[in-house]
């Protein structure tokens, strides 16, 4: 009867450790030793945590600027205008050679009525006068082309404290727009008629509504 060939691996009822299980074992022990391994794994797991909450950080970002609560500042241009301020020195021209309209923009009944009257006396020719919606605050806003700029200056001298602004009109006629800061015209011996220029409200900042930039006038009720 044949002997049963004894295993190698087996020496005594114990399992023999061979050469390649051993250097396995030390191989897989020395991972957990090894400084240099271990702050790789380290540096891995910060570098995919950072990488996490960056992807958070986009999405909650991108759901603030839909939802509204977060405006990205544009580079579009703003719709204010340029000064359109002339800086041309004017004359005096005379009142009676001046085409005058007169608007009352206030809640102050009969008010365009009272400064066209008062223009009146002084000889200005006057023609519309009416109620008007003006996005403007100050003392009047005096209105004109560029051909009705030297008239312009006269009105603002019988006005002072008005403020200038320019529309595309061929004519030289001149609209005044009463705001609520008006009080009185200038007293008639006082009215300065020497040389000047014009006084535009890139100087004194009265305007509050911008969206009706530039102040014309468009005649509604009789005053």
């Amino acid at each position: 009867m044949a002997k049963k060939a004894k295993d190698a691996k087996i020496l005594h009822g114990h399992h023999v450790v061979s050469g390649p299980e051993l250097r396995a074992a030390f191989e897989d022990s020395g991972d957990s030793d090894d400084p240099v391994r271990l702050r790789r794994h380290v540096l891995h797991g910060v570098v995919l945590v950072l990488l996490l909450g960056l992807i958070v950080a986009a999405v909650l970002t991108a759901v603030a600027i839909m939802s509204g609560q977060i405006k990205i500042p544009t580079s579009e241009r703003s719709e204010e205008p340029a000064s359109t301020c002339p800086t041309t020195t004017f004359d005096y021209t005379p009142n009676d050679k001046i085409n005058l309209n007169v608007f009352n923009s206030t809640s102050r009944p009969g008010l365009a009525r009272t400064v066209a009257d008062e223009f009146l006396a002084r000889k200005f020719v006057v023609g519309a006068v009416a109620n008007t919606e003006a996005g403007y605050r100050g003392i009047a806003a005096v209105v004109s082309g560029a051909a009705g700029q030297s008239a312009a200056f006269s009105v603002q001298r019988n006005l002072p404290g008005s403020d200038y602004f320019q529309d595309d009109r061929t004519d030289a006629s001149v609209d005044v727009i009463v705001a609520g800061d008006y009080k009185e015209l200038a007293a008639v011996d006082l009215v300065d008629q020497t040389p000047g220029r014009l006084s535009c409200p890139r100087e004194s900042r009265r305007i509050t509504d911008e969206e009706k930039w530039p102040v014309i006038p468009t005649a509604g009720a009789t005053p």
